[in-house]
């Protein structure tokens, strides 16, 4: 999450490594008690489950009951 908000606003910058995405994601669904849908890409579930970014009515439509536990709040 962290290298994720340090370069949100830097288009030229490295994202992270997709091993480190996919151990989040599943951190934050362990923490969620639900797995994010299988379309959304580990870092979208992250922005998403985080309120780093608001999820479109698509994605909304497809997390279900799982859209009003979001954001998580992690810390």
């Amino acid at each position: 999450m962290h290298h994720l908000d340090l370069v949100a606003h830097l288009p030229d910058a490295a994202e992270p490594p997709t091993e480190g995405l996919g151990r989040s994601r599943e951190l934050l669904e362990i923490i969620a008690r639900a797995a994010f849908p299988a379309s959304f890409s580990d870092k979208d579930a992250l922005l998403v489950g985080t309120g780093r970014r608001a999820p479109t009515r698509t994605e909304k439509a497809e997390l279900g009951q799982l859209a009003t536990k979001l954001p998580l709040v992690l810390g």
